[in-house]
C-alpha cells in the first residue's frame, strides 16, 4: 500500500504527518519553514509511495474564511498540477491546534516544550490525519 501525508499549513511554519505504508498509523514527520514546502513535497513524493494528501482547510465557525484560506486554497491548486496523480483532500482543521496544545499538557510537556511552534504544527497535522482515518473507517 502507500502513505497518506498530511500538512498542516502555516504561513511560517507548515507541520506535515503520514501514515505507515499499510495506513493504520498516523506519525509526525515535523515542522518546516512554508517557504521550503513546495521542496520538501517533491522530495517526499519523489522517494516515498503517497497516494493521498489531506491538506488542513481553515474555516471560521460560521463557515466563512481566515486569513490563511486563501493562500491554502492556493496551495491546494499547486498540489493538484504538481501532483496530478496524487487525492487531494482538504479537511477541517478549526479545532486542531488547540487539541495539540491539549495533547502537550496531558502528555506532561513542561510550559517551554509546549512553546515549541514547531511541535504544535506537527502534532496538528497529526491530529487532522487521524481524524480524516477515523473518519473512512
Amino acid at each position: 500500500m502507500s502513505r497518506i501525508l498530511a500538512i498542516d499549513y502555516g504561513t511560517k511554519r507548515t507541520g506535515l504527518a503520514w501514515t505507515d505504508p499499510l495506513q493504520i498509523i498516523a506519525t509526525g514527520i515535523g515542522s518546516f519553514d512554508t517557504y521550503k514546502l513546495k521542496d520538501k513535497m517533491q522530495e517526499l513524493c519523489k522517494s516515498e509511495d503517497i497516494s493521498e494528501i489531506v491538506l488542513g482547510f481553515p474555516t471560521r465557525m460560521d463557515g466563512s474564511d481566515t486569513h490563511s484560506t486563501q493562500a491554502i486554497r492556493e496551495f491546494g491548486k499547486w498540489i493538484a498540477t504538481t501532483f496530478p496523480n496524487k487525492i487531494l483532500h482538504y479537511r477541517d482543521e478549526r479545532f486542531t491546534s488547540k487539541q495539540a496544545f491539549q495533547t502537550m499538557i496531558d502528555a506532561g510537556l513542561k510550559k517551554k516544550k509546549r512553546r515549541d511552534k514547531h511541535l504544535v504544527n506537527t502534532i496538528s497535522a497529526t491530529i487532522i490525519l487521524q481524524d480524516f482515518m477515523k473518519e473512512r473507517e
